[in-house]
């Protein structure tokens, strides 16, 4: 039986560009759930509806950028 070929998931690099300090919690709670735990801190994730989800609502304090590999 030939093996499946499993599809290659795409990788985003999210950067925290604006600082937490003085935002809705709403959104600093966001921002931990990306992982970040400074300012200026690069996090790689699989690009997903859920993190596509979580970086549309703070879209204002971070970067996007595609991983190539």
């Amino acid at each position: 039986m030939a093996k499946k070929k499993t599809a290659e998931v795409k990788k985003i690099a999210v950067k925290q560009v604006r600082s937490g300090i003085g935002r809705p919690t709403k959104h600093r709670r966001t921002l931990e759930a990306l992982g970040f735990k400074r300012h200026q801190q690069t996090v790689i994730h699989n690009d997903t509806p859920a993190i596509r989800g979580m970086i549309n609502q703070i879209t204002h304090m971070v970067e996007v950028t595609e991983v190539v590999e």
